[in-house]
């Protein structure tokens, strides 16, 4: 499977998923640690994570996939919502709440 449709898979299978250096246990950033620690405040229970660091292809890639540069990146129902800074955005005003249950994911 290519790249890209290795990608788009993961992202369409799972309601919620978010690309990261490192995993939930080990981040191996701060934005990626401060991400997940957001959506797991937010009630995330089955969050999908990929971490970029294992997977090469997917981490040249992403960013051209998504038209996002930076890492992490979190998408919901296979829709981009943003790095780390909108997560926190979106947690301090409560969304972040509502779209994880929106995915069925509290």
């Amino acid at each position: 499977m290519a790249v890209m449709e290795q990608i788009q898979a993961e992202v369409e299978q799972h309601p919620l998923v978010l690309f990261m250096k490192g995993t939930p246990q080990y981040p191996m950033c701060g934005f990626s640690a401060r991400a997940v620690q957001a959506l797991l405040a937010a009630g995330a229970v089955n969050l999908r994570t990929v971490n970029v660091l294992e997977l090469p292809e997917v981490r040249a890639n992403l960013p051209r996939y998504s038209n996002w540069p930076t890492f992490p990146q979190f998408f919901m129902h296979g829709e981009l919502i943003g790095g780390c800074d909108i997560i926190l955005e979106l947690l301090e005003s409560g969304e972040l709440k509502r779209i994880v249950a929106e995915a069925g994911q509290a």
